[in-house]
């Protein structure tokens, strides 16, 4: 049994008309997408290597620096932070400033995403690829 080409809306029977324009595939624009697309990919990496991004707790008697890959660059604790007989609270404020300045970083990884999300949707995604987790 054969089947009749399914016509797109413009009434061409050519499958891809309505992607292509009727015109068949254009390979050298598809390469030059790319190319910007990794082009676009890479300053966003670039963007993210270089920003800092300060996150802190305790009114900022401790403050952390992550760049936009989430490596830790800098931890400052105000001496009055420190409480001889509870050592846990600094450590609870480090670790308060740091998801502080993770919750940024996540932002801004959003914004910096060249394909808006999409990414995710394609399996993997850029959560790896921007320094995500």
């Amino acid at each position: 049994m054969s089947e009749e080409p399914v016509e797109n809306p413009s009434g061409d029977s050519d499958p891809l008309a309505a992607l292509t324009g009727g015109g068949g595939l254009d390979l050298g624009a598809m390469m030059q997408m790319a190319q910007d697309m990794s082009e676009r990919m890479d300053d966003a990496q670039s963007a993210l290597a270089e920003a800092r991004i300060e996150g802190s707790a305790g009114g900022g008697l401790v403050k952390v620096v992550l760049n936009g890959h989430l490596h830790l660059l800098s931890v400052e604790i105000d001496g009055s932070a420190q409480d001889p007989d509870d050592t846990s609270v600094v450590g609870d404020l480090v670790l308060a400033a740091w998801r502080d300045a993770h919750d940024q970083v996540a932002r801004l990884q959003a914004e910096a995403d060249p394909l808006g999300g999409l990414g995710n949707q394609l399996g993997g995604g850029l959560g790896g690829l921007l320094g995500g987790a």
